[in-house]
């Protein structure tokens, strides 16, 4: 059973994962709405269907280059965190971002 400081550890490094989640996903999101929107626009409003099909392939790529950025920012904080010698203190300010 695992002892309560490693269950408030646990917490605060899974709020911390959703929290460099929110911060990297939010404009990545809505540029690849942006660019849905865009994509129907010219698809059936102006009639370009190339055009159209080509703006349709930018949403996976952002959302593929903003998930790449964001496994980087958190495979950083993971090897901060694990360091030899890093404090518990010393772990959670740089997971908050106060170091």
């Amino acid at each position: 059973m695992a002892s309560r400081q490693q269950m408030t550890e646990q917490d605060v490094s899974t709020q911390a994962a959703e929290e460099v989640g929110e911060q990297a996903m939010g404009p990545a999101f809505l540029a690849s709405v942006a660019s849905v929107g865009l994509s129907w626009y010219y698809f059936f409003v102006r009639g370009d269907r190339q055009r159209g099909l080509f703006v349709g392939l930018w949403p996976p790529t952002i959302l593929a280059f903003a998930s790449y950025f964001n496994q980087q920012k958190m495979s950083q904080q993971l090897e901060t965190i694990t360091k030899p010698g890093t404090s518990i203190k010393n772990a959670i300010d740089s997971m908050m971002g106060n170091s």
